[in-house]
């Protein structure tokens, strides 16, 4: 009788050890799982293009007194993509206007971009005045992504702001940049 007990709580002590290690490694990797997809949606710029042809909305008003004149060069503090933290920039074009950070579902397919940083007023269809409200949904015919063309977006916020096209040399691989849409003022520092 005391052989059969031993058996049966060492078998139940193996079984409770094996559900809670199951328990636990699924709770870690589903925890993972969700941030890495997290950090990839938010983070993931590889389908921006990075340059650009340096056309601006007609309707774009170019500031009158900017902090980092056209021609000037600054640091770039925060970094939309690999390689721009820290990067030199050169100041192509400075603008005044109402720059927001959207999410939004790509029109050629695949996971959802959240938190992108900027698409400014002008680079919307037919918006309301600026500045839109959080959680406003309008279509936007900026192409800084591939997918963003006609998509609607959600204003996630919106900062009124001078707005920068710079063109910058990437720290990671030395890739030249011409005319990247945009930075915001509180992007850039003086070196």
């Amino acid at each position: 009788m005391k052989i059969k007990r031993s058996w049966y709580i060492s078998f139940l002590t193996v079984i409770t050890l094996l559900a809670l290690s199951a328990c636990s490694d699924k709770t870690e990797s589903g925890t993972k799982k969700d941030n890495d997809i997290e950090q990839n949606t938010k983070m993931n710029h590889s389908t921006m293009d990075h340059s650009s042809s340096g056309e601006v909305p007609v309707a774009l008003k170019t500031a009158i007194n900017p902090k980092f004149p056209v021609g000037s060069t600054a640091i770039i503090t925060d970094g939309h993509m690999e390689g721009m933290e820290g990067a030199k920039a050169t100041i192509v074009g400075a603008y005044d206007t109402t720059a927001y950070i959207v999410s939004y579902n790509p029109v050629t397919g695949g996971q959802r971009v959240e938190n992108h940083k900027w698409v400014i007023h002008e680079e919307l269809i037919n918006p309301d005045l600026a500045p839109l409200a959080s959680s406003t949904e309008v279509k936007t015919n900026a192409s800084h992504m591939t997918g963003m063309e006609n998509a609607t977006v959600r204003i996630d916020k919106a900062v009124q702001t001078t707005v920068y096209m710079i063109d910058y040399t990437a720290t990671t691989n030395g890739e030249s940049v011409k005319n990247h849409k945009w930075v915001t003022e509180d992007e850039l520092k003086a070196e």
